[in-house]
């Protein structure tokens, strides 16, 4: 009777209270990503190439990636990996609709490629975000077409932002958006969506081996990029004309120059009849700024060379020997 009465006194547990809890919060987030699948796959298209070679002039077996429309008049973004040296490019809608496509331009340095579709009537399109909202946290959203599955959806987080990635070319591609939404081999060139269906990534890259650590490049970059392709068909940068390696300085080059820091790079080759050669510049100088601007790195006289310094006159300090120089440089047009 004690027990019984003891037992009656505690409250039962409300054992579908959690339960129902989830559910809502596992609906609402089904929600989400169902909502932007259903109002973005059809703007994704599978991309495949033929007719690649590489330097040799041997043949290289086609491939493919994603990609996706973001004007009516059928304006493609796509990873410049996916199309490089490819003579004939078809883009495959998810209504099933084939044409072939015309390459306007391509940046491996971002490993961005700019695409043409001629269509009969206007073609649904994804809207254009931008990275600068974006936070660590939020939904990310991926669609593509991984190892030949069409209008495959992953869905994750973004895990870091600002990161860099080395392109092909060498050069940084900066600003990458980092996610574990899941990426794999076919998934390049396609679009990372936020919760609102806007486009905030051109998907690109993956680590092999690890898992949950993918990259896309960001979507201000992208508008760059794509502003440059229309224009020139190819994105303009400026040139020295050299070749260097990042270098460490003993103390007493940075005593006795008084410079901020150890960190500068050193000539090893200057091309005939470069920016360089015209200035001056020797063989195993080292070079610690340009243009007013401290060189600690390749990486930082890459991001100095951008397009407004092509023809642009400047300085650029060297170390010779025991001596400081400043050389006047005018940078030319990066023909690569």
């Amino acid at each position: 009777m004690l027990d019984d009465q003891f037992h009656d006194d505690i409250p039962a547990p409300d054992g579908d209270a959690p339960a129902t809890a989830d559910a809502t919060a596992l609906d609402a987030y089904s929600r989400i990503v169902s909502g932007v699948v259903d109002a973005s796959a059809s703007a994704v298209v599978a991309i495949g190439v033929s007719g690649r070679s590489d330097d040799a002039g041997r043949a290289l077996p086609g491939g493919g990636g994603s990609g996706f429309l973001f004007t009516p008049d059928g304006l493609i973004l796509t990873n410049s990996h996916v199309v490089h040296r490819a003579r004939r490019i078809e883009v495959t809608t998810t209504a099933g609709q084939a044409f072939a496509a015309d390459l306007i331009g391509e940046d491996p340095h971002t490993d961005l490629a700019l695409l043409r579709v001629s269509a009969p009537k206007a073609l649904p399109v994804l809207p254009l975000g931008s990275a600068r909202g974006i936070r660590v946290g939020q939904l990310a959203i991926a669609i593509g077409n991984p190892l030949g599955f069409a209008c495959t959806v992953t869905a994750g987080v973004v895990s870091a932002l600002g990161r860099s990635l080395r392109a092909t070319g060498g050069r940084l591609i900066e600003d990458v958006i980092q996610t574990d939404a899941a990426l794999n081999p076919g998934n390049s060139g396609g679009p990372l969506l936020d919760a609102q269906g806007r486009v905030i990534g051109v998907n690109t890259a993956i680590i092999a081996g690890a898992q949950g650590i993918c990259f896309a490049t960001s979507i201000d970059t992208a508008n760059q990029v794509v502003a440059e392709l229309m224009r020139h068909g190819r994105v303009r940068r400026a040139s020295l004309g050299l070749g260097a390696q990042n270098l460490r300085l003993p103390r007493r080059y940075v005593r006795w120059f008084q410079l901020a820091s150890d960190a500068a790079i050193r000539v090893m080759e200057v091309a005939s009849g470069s920016a360089a050669a015209r200035a001056g510049v020797e063989v195993g100088d080292i070079v610690v700024a340009f243009d007013g601007a401290e060189v600690q790195g390749i990486d930082a006289l890459h991001r100095a060379l951008g397009a407004d310094a092509i023809a642009r006159p400047a300085t650029i300090r060297v170390l010779r020997r025991d001596r400081q120089l400043d050389l006047r440089i005018t940078p030319d047009e990066f023909a690569g």
